[in-house]
C-alpha cells in the first residue's frame, strides 16, 4: 500500500482525499519511484472535474499526477539503466500524487545532483510539450514565435527550447510578469483587447507561427490573422477551439516519442548553467486541493509543486 491523494468521483476539488492505494510490484519496463516531488498542470483538474472524460477516463480511486521526480526502488524485468538508489524524474499517466509510484523506465530521466528535487519535477510535461509542439508547428530557426501563455510552466520551459533553436519568441503575459518573459529572452506584450496591434508594433515585419498554451480569451482568430493562415496555428490547450476554427491540435498521444530527446534538451540547459525553472507555489502533498486551485486559477509564473 501506499498513501496516496485520490479522487473517487469527478468533481470538485473536494473529491481530492487521502487514501491508501494498493500499488503492485513492478511489471516489465517499469520502475518503482518512491516520491519526492510532484508538478500539478492543468490537466490534472481537468481530468479530476469530469471535463476530459471523454477522451481521458480514469478508474476509480483515482491518483493524479503526471510528472515526479524520487529515487528508484525497484525495477521490473527487462529494465535496464536504473537500480535502486538512482535519482530520478519522469513522466506517469496518473499516480504521481502518491508516497510511491510505477512510472515506465522509457519516460524516465536521470536527476543530476545539481538538480533540486522541485526543479526536476517540473520537467518532464513542460519539456515533453515544449519539445513536441515545437516540432509539430514546424517552426525554424530565424522565424518569430508568437505563444500565447508565455509565462506559465509550459511557456516557460518552451520559451528556453524555441531560443536555443535559433527562434525569435514574442510571448504574451500580464504586465507582472514582462520582465521576467524578458530574462528568459522573449519579446513581452500584454494580452487582451489590442493585442493584434501591440504584437505588430514589435514584430513588424509578422510573426511565422503561434502557439496557444493557454487556451483561453479566444486567440485563435486572432492567432490565424496574425499568421496568415491556420496552418501556422497549434494548440495545446484549446481542443474545441481548434476544431471550430481549422487549427490543429497536440494534446500528447505521441508523447512518448519526445521524452528522451526533451529530457536531454533540458539537461543541456541545466549543464549549461542557462536552465530557468521558476516555481511559482511549493505546497506539501496533503494540500493538493489548494495547488489545483492555484493551477485552475491560472496566470502562473512557472510550475505549481507538490512535496512528499
Amino acid at each position: 500500500m501506499t498513501k496516496a491523494i485520490a479522487f473517487n468521483e469527478y468533481g470538485d476539488l473536494d473529491v481530492l482525499r487521502p487514501a491508501d492505494i494498493e500499488l503492485p510490484a513492478p511489471g516489465p519496463g517499469q520502475v518503482r519511484v518512491a516520491v519526492r516531488a510532484v508538478g500539478v498542470n492543468p490537466l490534472d483538474h481537468k481530468v479530476r472535474s469530469g471535463a476530459m472524460v471523454d477522451i481521458f477516463p480514469v478508474t476509480f480511486p483515482a491518483v493524479p499526477g503526471y510528472e515526479l521526480s524520487g529515487v528508484v526502488e525497484a525495477v521490473g524485468q527487462g529494465v535496464s539503466g536504473f537500480a535502486p538508489g538512482d535519482e530520478v524524474f519522469g513522466a506517469v499517466m496518473g499516480g504521481a500524487y502518491a508516497e510511491q509510484a510505477l512510472v515506465p523506465a522509457e519516460q524516465l530521466g536521470r536527476k543530476p545532483a545539481s538538480l533540486g528535487w522541485e526543479e526536476a519535477a517540473a520537467i518532464p510535461v513542460a519539456a515533453e510539450t515544449s519539445e513536441r509542439a515545437l516540432d509539430v508547428l514546424g517552426v525554424q530557426p530565424g522565424e518569430t514565435l508568437l505563444v500565447h501563455g508565455a509565462a506559465g510552466g509550459v511557456g516557460t520551459v518552451l520559451l528556453q527550447f524555441a531560443r536555443a533553436r535559433g527562434i525569435t519568441v514574442i510571448g504574451t503575459a500580464s504586465e507582472a510578469n514582462h520582465d521576467h518573459l524578458r530574462a528568459l529572452g522573449a519579446i513581452p506584450v500584454t494580452y487582451g483587447d489590442g493585442l493584434a496591434e501591440r504584437v505588430r508594433a514589435v514584430a513588424p515585419g509578422g510573426v511565422d507561427r503561434v502557439l496557444d498554451a493557454v487556451g483561453q480569451g479566444g486567440v485563435l482568430p486572432l492567432s490565424v490573422e496574425l499568421a496568415g493562415s491556420a496552418d501556422r496555428v497549434l494548440t495545446i490547450a484549446d481542443f474545441v477551439g481548434a476544431e471550430q476554427h481549422g487549427i490543429r491540435f497536440t494534446g500528447g498521444t505521441e508523447t512518448v516519442l519526445y521524452h528522451q530527446r526533451a529530457y536531454a534538451t533540458a539537461l543541456a540547459l541545466h549543464d549549461a548553467g542557462t536552465l530557468r525553472l521558476p516555481l511559482h507555489r511549493v505546497l506539501p502533498l496533503a494540500e493538493a486541493a489548494e495547488a489545483q486551485r492555484i493551477s485552475e486559477g491560472g496566470h502562473l509564473r512557472g510550475k505549481v509543486v507538490l512535496t512528499v
